[in-house]
């Protein structure tokens, strides 16, 4: 039983396997994204999905008196401070609301969809800071007390497992931490770290931009390919907002052995299909 299992394991991850990880963001088409997938799926292609929730949990968040609050890194990435209210707020919206309305449309559309967060089964375990430093007013400040981190292990036998029973995982943040708390980790890196562990083909990164813009928001200066030495550059001349840590995972994703990464566009029919195809930057 077990080498069967091992076995299967093997032959599913020899397929070119895609992990999409699909934004929060105002403007992202869920149902066009869980269209794409299943029909990925009905053809036999592995594929796992992640996908965050940070509009839902910034308007929950503010209607229950505990607004957001974000912090710039000295080297200029912009995080969300996470205290233990904001992780509690987590659970609620990424791992409770948003993951399960996608599970609900992926089994409307007769996926077979499991809902995980990277708390369950240990799917994504790191170390927990200490201590983040943060640039406000133009000066260094050291926050203790965060619960943050990022992704260093992925619980490659759950994820194979389930693909391998006809599952499709569907995953999001928040991750948990060696001494059993959770962490809040940035999705798109934590979507690159899956990627690499399962030795994927493609890392598509969609949101509700159609790639990295030359240009922002000017969507017509669309760059269409990053040499994967080139990515610093671009990431600290042209990328605005959350853009610069969607490079840094997909950087993290090359030099960890992914084919290619594309930052594709979620908005409109196909979003999937139409990365897989050249659509949007693609970064190799």
């Amino acid at each position: 039983m077990c080498l069967l299992l091992l076995t299967t394991c093997s032959l599913l991850l020899e397929k070119k396997m895609i992990v999409v990880k699909v934004g929060g963001s105002v403007g992202v088409d869920l149902d066009a994204v869980c269209a794409d997938v299943a029909r990925l799926v009905a053809v036999g292609r592995p594929l796992i999905l992640v996908h965050g929730g940070s509009h839902l949990t910034n308007e929950v968040a503010t209607a229950l008196g505990h607004p957001p609050q974000f912090i710039t890194s000295p080297s200029g990435y912009t995080s969300r401070l996470t205290d233990r209210r904001t992780i509690e707020i987590f659970e609620m919206v990424y791992c409770g609301q948003v993951n399960k309305s996608i599970v609900e449309r992926l089994q409307a559309l007769d996926v077979n969809a499991v809902g995980l967060s990277g708390i369950d089964g240990g799917l994504w375990r790191g170390t927990r800071k200490k201590a983040i430093r943060a640039i406000e007013n133009g000066r260094l400040r050291m926050i203790r007390n965060s619960y943050t981190g990022r992704v260093e292990e992925v619980n490659i036998n759950l994820l194979t497992t389930l693909l391998s029973n006809g599952f499709l995982p569907v995953l999001t943040p928040p991750a948990i931490s060696y001494e059993g708390e959770a962490i809040n980790v940035d999705g798109d890196r934590a979507a690159g770290a899956t990627a690499v562990a399962l030795n994927a083909s493609d890392l598509l990164i969609l949101s509700n931009v159609p790639g990295v813009l030359r240009d922002f928001p000017d969507e017509s200066s669309l760059i269409q390919h990053i040499p994967r030495h080139d990515i610093d550059r671009i990431a600290e001349n042209y990328a605005e907002g959350r853009m610069r840590i969607k490079l840094l995972g997909a950087k993290e994703a090359l030099d960890g052995g992914v084919g290619r990464v594309i930052i594709g566009d979620s908005r409109g029919t196909q979003p999937i299909e139409h990365a897989l195809s050249g659509t949007g930057t693609i970064i190799s």
